[in-house]
């Protein structure tokens, strides 16, 4: 690809996101939806190049920022509370997937070996908790449901893309049985011991760097240096890089210092958006490649078959999971006193919502061009089937799910918002408790107080509004927005008349956008 092509391909996935977004904001879809239409609209222009991506490129440029950003924001103690079901669900649901959909995938496409087949299993096995959390946060259902569902993604990628790599490399070498348990212990255990080594490295680092831009640059590299290494020293790099994500999330030497945590969430919020879109753009721009190679493979029926087949064994496996083999959990060998059998709508919502995102998508995108130094025929068959099935789970459960958890009675929304305010005022009311002890003490100065204490009232006149304790509120934030106003009109009437440099009135302006009224979140 030329330069001017790159340039090209560039431009036209940074415009397709734009409006992508833009449309399904309005037209309250999945996102990912609208990207793979507007994708593949956009590679019929003829201005834009072919697409063919590289499997190596998909893993290391996608993969390890994506899992890494999603095991740091574990909630530890919810987690915790919840590991039973959290795990029963993302080991046994994965498990039964892989070998249910690699079943049905070996049965419908004649000629496809079982090793290929798991590789697609495991591919389309992990879900992606993002867009469900999203529409249950939104209409309130009940945390425990939501924490479930965050868990078991973390933990279903991690061993979704481990068994993905042992069917990869079964592809090339065919394992014996023996020979498979004693590469998966390798794989796992190595990969687990080398991302603590490299989690407990980062933290150290982490605790004596304060400049901000240098933290943010180590939080980027950190998922590369658990992933690649790990790779080359033939261990699972996706454990490694959870393992990582998930020990420097839940300590506070993982943590960014307090003055990059804004400017380190958005950072990081900024590029998962971007990777995220972008792969979705780039399936649609490949589709037109894939499809054009499918009439060499499998007639159009027969394909239409197979994925009908692989889609039902995904919706229908993890529904009879989570309804009938889950509550089953509490008989197993050993202690389980945190364990409670979730009330069987939970389940219901539970069992609905395993959508599938943007790593099935990255995890399918990186099956081999080559096996056994023949071209694999079936993998435009495998990729096209599995775009197939994030778009349905995406589009058809992600715009009943909301509906579901309103009819079965589990929707709180109001509540959730009031449970997040309260939680909110008590926090910041412990602030301003705190910096009047200071004030008094004399350890800050009067008027340093009085900035802190404005921010800190303003905050709670942001959270008295949700909770209805302040009728003015409304009111202040109105008042409040005239001050900036009037501030931000001096400030251009300063610059203007040459009375102040640009880096001044730069300045100033920031400290204004502080002072401006913001709504609750």
């Amino acid at each position: 690809m030329s330069e001017q092509e790159l340039f090209t391909l560039a431009v036209a996935i940074a415009v397709v996101v734009i409006i992508g977004r833009a449309v399904a904001t309005r037209l309250e879809i999945p996102e990912a939806v609208v990207l793979v239409v507007l994708g593949v609209l956009a590679s019929l222009i003829p201005q834009v190049p072919n697409i063919d991506l590289s499997p190596d490129l998909v893993l290391l440029l996608f993969v390890p920022p994506l899992i890494y950003n999603a095991a740091f924001l574990t909630a530890p103690r919810e987690t915790r509370e919840n590991a039973v079901p959290i795990t029963a669900l993302a080991i046994g649901t994965t498990a039964v997937t892989i070998v249910g959909v690699g079943w049905v995938a070996h049965l419908v496409l004649p000629g496809l070996g079982w090793a290929p087949a798991l590789a697609f299993a495991a591919a389309v096995a992990p879900t992606d908790a993002v867009a469900a959390t999203a529409v249950m946060t939104r209409v309130g259902a009940p945390t425990r449901v939501v924490t479930i569902l965050e868990g078991e993604s973390l933990i279903n990628d991690g061993v979704a893309l481990t068994a993905f790599g042992l069917a990869v490399e079964a592809m090339a070498h065919p394992f014996t049985l023996e020979h498979a348990v004693l590469r998966l212990l390798q794989v796992v255990i190595g990969g687990i011991v080398y991302g603590l080594v490299v989690a407990l490295v980062i933290g150290r680092v982490r605790r004596h760097v304060r400049d901000a831009s240098l933290q943010i640059l180590i939080t980027l590299i950190t998922p590369f240096v658990a992933y690649i290494p790990a790779e080359q020293l033939q261990v699972s790099g996706v454990l490694a890089t959870v393992v990582a994500g998930v020990y420097l999330g839940t300590r506070t030497e993982g943590m960014l210092q307090p003055a990059s945590r804004v400017s380190g969430r958005m950072f990081w919020r900024t590029l998962i958006f971007l990777l995220e879109s972008a792969l979705f753009v780039l399936l649609g721009l490949d589709l037109r490649e894939v499809v054009s190679e499918l009439s060499d493979v499998v007639s159009l029926a027969r394909l239409a078959g197979a994925t009908a087949a692989v889609v039902a064994a995904i919706l229908v496996i993890r529904l009879v999971w989570e309804l009938a083999v889950s509550p089953l959990i509490r008989f197993l060998p050993g202690e389980h006193s945190m364990f409670v059998v979730n009330p069987w709508r939970y389940r219901l919502v539970i069992g609905w919502g395993g959508m599938r995102g943007a790593i099935s998508l990255a995890i399918a995108l990186t099956l081999p061009t080559m096996v056994n130094g023949r071209p694999f025929a079936e993998r435009s068959v495998l990729i096209l089937i599995a775009a197939v099935v994030v778009v349905v789970t995406l589009l058809g459960e992600g715009l009943t799910l909301g509906p579901l958890v309103q009819r079965l009675g589990l929707a709180k929304g109001e509540e959730h918002q009031r449970r997040e305010a309260l939680a909110r005022a008590r926090v910041t009311e412990a602030g301003l408790a705190r910096l009047d002890e200071l004030a008094e003490a004399g350890q800050v100065d009067e008027d340093t107080a009085n900035v802190y204490r404005q921010l800190f009232e303003l905050r709670l006149d942001r959270v008295r509004s949700v909770l209805g304790d302040d009728d003015g509120a409304a009111d202040s934030s109105g008042f409040r927005h005239e001050l900036v106003l009037a501030q931000r009109d001096k400030l251009d009437e300063l610059y203007a008349k040459g009375k102040i440099s640009d880096d001044i009135r730069r300045t100033i302006s920031r400290s204004l956008d502080l002072q401006e009224p913001r709504t609750l979140g």
